[in-house]
């Protein structure tokens, strides 16, 4: 296999036309992939960022076994790939100029690319991101259920749920997606088209969130939930992921996914009580380079 099986291009309905099917096929695996693209085939090109995305697709004998894509903010999002072809990879991206912030995908693929880019590049990976994968199986409500009620979310609940959101970030360390909603930038944070369900306390005030990705390829992604550390520990979390995955489930999900933090077992333990199987670990990479790399990449 030659470096050149990579076919790159900036034209996302191509790259779509030739990768969507191989995309559609593992929806959970591929949940990321799926609706980040999508995000950036359907947004205004003067919103998207200071450079144009790069869509890629990997082709053996006619078929599309792989894909990647590097956003206008410098992300590079990977599937599954071997040690070889991540390789082959980075060794394109490099030989062209590509200087990419960071690279999430798999855990194996994740480091297999990193590892290559250090020996391409020499740039430096840092590890900043780690998660389990979930995709739900039987959707199995809480025992015991708490009081109250899910809803969906209207325009009324804006200025709640846009200050949910970035209470969640400041629990995480999310400071882009901070410095966003700071900005009045809503819209352009990566919560700007979620559809968020509300869970009300039997008093009517609202005490958690979940929200959901739309529907791309049959996947829908529940990111994220949140409740407000006052109310936390009464099943409320629970109570309204399940109400967001049912959601999903009625508007044509065939799969509904979400990311947890493996530090958190009490998260993992609850989304596993009401349904949801671990499908696959995965990391991000940053990477920091030389100022000889920088340089020699922008000439």
């Amino acid at each position: 296999m030659l470096p050149d099986d990579w076919q790159l291009t900036e034209d996302v309905d191509d790259f779509l036309s030739r990768a969507g099917d191989f995309l559609s096929s593992r929806p959970a695996l591929h949940n990321t992939p799926l609706t980040d693209i999508e995000k950036l085939r359907t947004r205004a090109p003067q919103t998207r960022g200071p450079e144009t995305p790069v869509f890629g697709r990997l082709e053996s004998e006619g078929e599309v076994r792989a894909a990647c894509y590097r956003t206008p903010r410098g992300r590079l999002g990977l599937t599954p790939l071997s040690a070889p072809q991540a390789d082959h990879l980075a060794a394109r991206l490099a030989a062209l100029g590509e200087t990419p912030a960071d690279v999430i995908a798999d855990h194996d693929t994740a480091t297999a690319f990193a590892d290559a880019w250090q020996r391409h590049t020499g740039a430096e990976p840092e590890p900043f991101w780690r998660t389990h994968l979930y995709r739900l199986g039987t959707l199995t409500p809480p025992s015991p259920h708490p009081g109250g009620r899910a809803r969906t979310a209207g325009g009324a609940d804006h200025e709640h749920v846009v200050r949910w959101c970035r209470a969640f970030c400041v629990d995480v360390g999310e400071q882009r997606s901070i410095d966003l909603i700071d900005a009045g930038s809503w819209a352009e944070s990566r919560f700007g088209d979620r559809h968020f369900t509300l869970w009300e306390a039997p008093d009517g005030s609202p005490a958690a969130m979940a929200a959901a990705t739309s529907l791309v390829g049959g996947v829908t992604r529940i990111d994220p939930v949140y409740t407000p550390a006052p109310l936390r520990g009464r099943g409320y979390a629970g109570a309204v992921t399940t109400a967001a995955s049912r959601a999903a489930l009625a508007a044509g999900a065939t799969d509904v996914v979400l990311f947890t933090d493996p530090d958190n077992p009490t998260s993992n333990a609850l989304y596993q009580r009401i349904g949801y199987v671990h499908v696959a670990d995965f990391a991000g990479f940053r990477f920091a380079y030389r100022d000889s790399v920088a340089s020699a990449a922008v000439g």
